[in-house]
């Protein structure tokens, strides 16, 4: 009697596990809700705690700031600098998200960097709604779902949601169009395509274009080059109605650029164009140079739980490359990848918008039985699933050791189960239970989430130097830095922070201003103190900061000296 109720249970249980499974891909709309949880527990954790991320961040977000401080929603500034890099889109949402925290109440709404973020937040959440949509074209629900579920916990996308920037957005828009693309491929003797894909893919084009310029182009005007040459023709292209297509991305984007055009005497074109879009294919953007296959070396971080799953299953690519749907999703990648290999300008997430086809192409593998033990050192090679949040927990214990003398308390239970979980993906792995390892990693990845962004960075005090100048100088009408100069600083103190130029005019500075503070890098101290001799100024030594600058790679030591002669 007890062992046949005890197979009753067994048999429930499988029961209930699948009959859940088939609940929720009944529905569209209960697999995306659930994509949206997994989203939001992966990208939520820190979202509001995490510092102005230096340097691109705070930058875009300054200039943001300045156009609701301004009014002036058609010029790009960083303080006094023109910012002609990217195209107004990002700008425009970030100041609508900031708008509305203030009118809704928000305590000091321009100086929160969580309201920022918001339009990446929402990029990162349709990036991995668009892709369970375009995955629908190549994949079941079920495979649709998974592809997204990749893309919602692996790491590049995780940190871009949380980084006020292009990027998360950029991706969105990409696969939208991505989306559109393959459905006008695979779907080509139909002849037509349906209202709301066209909706998708032309939306999608025309804000790409509007946030970051050309990129969008090259995506998608790369694989249709690759596949036109397949086919022999490029009547397909034809179902994506391109003359309205054209014309509806026009009315979106042609106002803006015309109104740049004109306020910047074409300096906007000769900026984004010459200097930073043609810097990056040769030596302008020296500062973030590095050799061809650094992208293949970061995606084993960057598509963390699922990059080693993708790399076993590009074989699988290889053999089944004649496959319309395989061929698609490899001139979705190759291209593309190959053009960021060759320009030396390299960061990790410019590859982005090219991981969800990487994705689908790695489900196709897993569902076919491709990918598992059974493949060419794959038992050996996925060690790698528990090696990146084991490597973190290390690495950020020892980090926060070293800078701060104390170790992550509050993070290490959550990253200990990142790691414990993922390492238990491994061996589910090698028992050849695919589903549930990729189950395993999608778990693992929302602890790392936890313990990383929002645990383990809070006790990273010594990376936070701009917040805490920042609290050391509340009510302080005039305030000026010397030798720190981040641009965080600028977003937290004020768009009227003063960047010195030298000890003379620190002190100065201080002299003839009431109210007044003044950041000196212990670099310049000596002469500072000289210069206020000479000045016969004897400022208040208010506080020393100290803490490790991430971008100069450098200790500082920052003393706060102020003067307070007509506070109020």
């Amino acid at each position: 009697m007890d062992g046949s109720v005890a197979q009753q249970h067994l048999s429930l249980g499988r029961f209930s596990a699948a009959h859940l499974a088939s609940f929720l891909e009944r529905s569209h709309a209960r697999l995306c809700a659930v994509l949206v949880l997994l989203s939001l527990a992966c990208f939520l954790p820190g979202f509001t705690t995490l510092q102005p991320m230096d340097r691109d961040e705070p930058r875009y977000a300054q200039a943001s700031k300045q156009m609701l401080e301004t009014g002036d929603f058609v010029d790009v500034r960083f303080q006094d600098e023109a910012r002609y890099k990217k195209p107004v889109g990002i700008y425009w949402m970030q100041s609508a998200s900031v708008a509305l925290g203030d009118a809704l109440g928000v305590s000091e709404a321009r100086t929160t960097i969580a309201l920022y973020r918001i339009p990446s937040l929402l990029g990162a959440i349709a990036t991995v709604l668009l892709t369970y949509w375009a995955a629908l074209a190549f994949l079941g629900r079920r495979g649709a779902f998974l592809t997204a579920a990749l893309m919602a916990s692996c790491v590049i996308l995780m940190v871009e949601a949380r980084l006020a920037k292009t990027d998360a957005m950029l991706a969105a828009c990409s696969v939208a169009v991505m989306g559109g693309l393959a459905r006008a491929y695979l779907s080509r003797g139909a002849g037509v395509l349906p209202r709301r894909a066209l909706l998708i893919f032309w939306t999608g084009f025309a804000l790409g274009i509007l946030i970051k310029g050309p990129l969008i182009l090259m995506f998608a005007g790369l694989t249709a080059a690759v596949l036109a040459y397949r086919e022999r023709s490029t009547r397909w292209l034809l179902t994506l109605r391109p003359w309205l297509g054209l014309a509806f991305t026009l009315a979106v984007v042609l106002p803006w650029f015309v109104a740049i055009a004109i306020r910047s005497g074409g300096d906007f074109y000769a900026q984004a164009v010459g200097h930073d879009m043609l810097g990056k294919v040769g030596t302008a953007q020296k500062y973030h140079w590095a050799p061809p296959g650094f992208y293949l070396l970061a995606f084993f971080g960057t598509f963390w739980p699922g990059a080693i799953l993708a790399a076993i299953a590009v074989p699988f690519a290889w053999i089944h490359r004649r496959e319309e749907p395989v061929a698609f999703a490899l001139a979705w990648i190759v291209p593309s990848w190959l053009v960021f290999e060759a320009v030396p300008t390299k960061l990790p997430h410019y590859t982005l918008p090219l991981l969800p086809a990487i994705a689908i192409v790695t489900i196709m593998a897993i569902s076919r039985h491709f990918v598992g033990p059974h493949r060419p050192l794959a038992k050996l090679s996925t060690v790698l699933i528990p090696f990146i949040p084991v490597g973190l927990t290390i690495g950020l214990s020892a980090a926060n050791w070293s800078f701060d003398g104390t170790l992550p308390y509050r993070a290490l239970p959550a990253m200990v189960a990142a790691s414990a979980i993922a390492l238990y993906a491994w061996w589910l792995f090698i028992r050849n239970r695919m589903l549930s390892c990729l189950w395993a990693g999608f778990l693992s990845s929302v602890c790392l989430a936890v313990g990383v962004f929002g645990f383990a960075q809070l006790d990273l005090r010594s990376l936070k130097i701009s917040d805490r100048l920042a609290e050391t100088v509340r009510g302080k009408m005039n305030v000026g830095t010397l030798g720190y100069r981040e641009p965080s600083l600028v977003f937290l103190v004020g768009t009227n922070l003063a960047m010195l130029d030298g000890a003379s005019e620190a002190s100065a500075f201080l002299k003839n201003s009431s109210c007044a503070a003044v950041f000196v890098d212990r670099r310049f101290e000596n002469d500072f103190m000289a210069a206020n001799e000479r000045n016969r100024l004897a400022p208040a030594l208010s506080t020393r900061v100290s803490g490790f600058n991430i971008n100069s790679g450098k200790r500082v030591e920052i003393g706060v000296y102020s003067v307070d002669a007509g506070c109020p």
